[in-house]
């Protein structure tokens, strides 16, 4: 099993890997770049879609650094990560236990979509990365809003991120803020 880890970029974001219980991918979400314009995906075209979260990747690369990563296995994209300070992301002030602090940048998703590539690992080597990068450009923590007992959500479950020590930060029911010290 051979694993790179790859920055995301404007030319790789066609890599990341399909869900198939979402319409399409995370490369076409904006659930959290753009929360007035965020609509079911199936509705619009893809490619309006795709050029939208291309446009945010390239911008935010540019006032932030990297902001999210791809986890291939074998040569094939099994992982995806994004990230950003909140402000980057204003959806994530609409959560219950939100807004993220201002001190900490946002892992808005960090998942495994096929699920025979879930529990290998996988996801902590990810998270790791996201770490290493965050920490080397001195960044002092990390937050997430993962999610109660559903491990097909995109921002990840509340043990994974238990497991890798993060604490919740902020309790609610289903989205908890999630924090790691760095």
């Amino acid at each position: 099993m051979k694993i790179k880890i790859a920055n995301l970029t404007e030319r790789n974001l066609g890599d990341t890997p399909e869900w198939e219980t979402y319409p399409f991918s995370c490369k076409f979400c904006l659930w959290w770049e753009f929360p007035e314009e965020c609509m079911d995906p199936s509705k619009e075209k893809k490619e309006e879609i795709l050029q939208k979260k291309l446009k945010w990747i390239q911008g935010t690369n540019k006032l932030f650094g990297n902001c999210g990563k791809i986890l291939y296995l074998d040569g094939k994209a099994v992982g995806y990560s994004q990230y950003a300070p909140p402000e980057f992301l204003p959806h994530s002030a609409d959560y219950q236990a939100g807004p993220p602090s201002k001190d900490a940048v946002l892992i808005s998703c960090l998942f495994i979509p096929p699920i025979e590539f879930r529990g290998l690992g996988l996801g902590t080597q990810l998270l790791q990365s996201i770490i290493d990068d965050l920490r080397d450009r001195g960044i002092q923590a990390i937050e997430t809003f993962a999610r109660r007992g559903n491990p097909n959500n995109p921002s990840g479950p509340v043990e994974f991120c238990l497991r890798n020590g993060f604490r919740v930060y902020k309790n609610d029911s289903e989205f908890p803020l999630m924090r790691l010290e760095l």
